[in-house]
């Protein structure tokens, strides 16, 4: 009789055999650029150890852990304990509130010695499975008011948390992710309606009673940067002057004016696009941009060859978080939309993020295993 531990790998083998290859190749080389410039910010560091790569790498390696663990389970299982991993995520959210530490003015992480987490992050993956689970015991059945307020105190809760916090970036992205299941589920216009007043108020609440003056100042100063060019605005203009810096093949890494003379703030999370701009230029770019395109039209494609809602539900749910943080954090960089915080999925710094967003793909790719069986 085979070893439980033979058994696993002979299962992890023949999943790994079946795995979306392109999409793991593109995710790939999201995370190398991502590690690339790290590696090049901290050059410019007084104390050059990497502290960050190191870190970036541990979070890494716990993601690959997690990723082995997930490829050859059930991701159907998932429904089962949809319910249970909502409400520890949202314990966790209100908790941080009591017992979390403030960092640039938001008190979203837990620190336990050297690791730190943030668990709205996790909340966005919970979010995605539960959402997932409700629509798809739904059925078939008409779209109906019930669904709509029923799936929106189930986003609206933790989004409230959240914004205690204050966090208006991740609470932009709960809600975001909210609005993509409602249009897949066929959500009829006036709920569409409701849907922008809810945000209208949310908003108009966050900016009375919730938002911090830096969060305020950076919206004013998204409508007009003249309105703090050293303060606020200054994050955004040199964030576009690296931008355009870069041109064809850019500087070269370690050579970015902006990002190593440090005219680039948060260059390591919020502005990572900023500096593979200017040191890898529009080659970089355009790499990044394809990797991204390719990530989200094989999960696109996956979610065309499912045979059920949960499944379908579940790909265009990773594939919405993705979306969501590549569009609000390049628009970021591109002095598109207020500077809000949201990371570049794989590439920014950050531990809690980079482990979850390898947990989603790694349940991307234990639906597109089954899908080539």
């Amino acid at each position: 009789m085979a070893s439980p531990l033979a058994n696993y790998v002979s299962r992890l083998s023949r999943h790994l055999r079946g795995m979306d290859w392109a999409l793991l190749l593109a995710v790939f080389g999201l995370v190398l650029l991502g590690l690339a410039a790290i590696y090049s910010v901290e050059l410019s560091q007084d104390a050059a150890e990497f502290v960050h790569v190191k870190k970036q790498i541990a979070a890494l390696v716990l993601g690959i852990g997690v990723f082995l663990f997930i490829v050859p389970s059930n991701y159907r299982l998932l429904q089962n304990y949809a319910l249970i991993l909502y409400f520890v995520c949202l314990v966790l959210l209100a908790g941080v509130l009591l017992f979390g530490e403030t960092v640039r003015g938001s008190t979203g992480w837990y620190v336990m010695g050297p690791v730190s987490f943030q668990p709205v992050e996790f909340m966005k993956m919970a979010l995605v499975i539960g959402l997932s689970t409700y629509f798809a015991r739904r059925g078939k059945q008409v779209f109906n008011l019930r669904g709509f307020i029923e799936s929106g105190i189930m986003t609206l809760v933790p989004v409230g948390f959240v914004l205690l916090q204050p966090d208006f970036g991740s609470a932009s992205v709960l809600m975001g992710i909210w609005a993509f299941f409602l249009f897949y589920a066929g959500i009829p216009w006036r709920y569409v309606i409701s849907l922008v007043m809810v945000g209208i108020g949310l908003f108009a609440l966050g900016w009375n009673f919730f938002f911090e003056d830096y969060q305020r100042s950076r919206i004013l100063t998204f409508l007009d940067p003249s309105v703090d060019p050293l303060g606020q605005g200054y994050n955004v203009t040199q964030a576009i002057i690296a931008v355009g810096s870069g041109r064809w093949f850019g500087s070269g890494l370690g050579f970015g004016t902006q990002s190593q003379l440090k005219f680039l703030p948060e260059s390591q999370t919020d502005f990572i696009f900023a500096v593979v701009a200017e040191e890898l230029g529009f080659f970089g770019v355009g790499l990044l941009l394809i990797a991204f395109a390719l990530v989200l039209y094989r999960l696109f494609r996956q979610a065309g060859k499912t045979t059920d809602d949960f499944t379908c539900y579940l790909v265009l749910g990773i594939a919405a978080v993705f979306f969501l943080q590549f569009f609000v954090n390049i628009g970021m960089n591109l002095g598109l939309f207020p500077v809000t915080g949201i990371g570049l999925p794989f590439v920014s710094y950050g531990g809690s993020s980079l482990v979850v967003m390898v947990i989603l793909f790694a349940i991307a790719q234990s639906i597109a295993t089954r899908n080539h069986g």
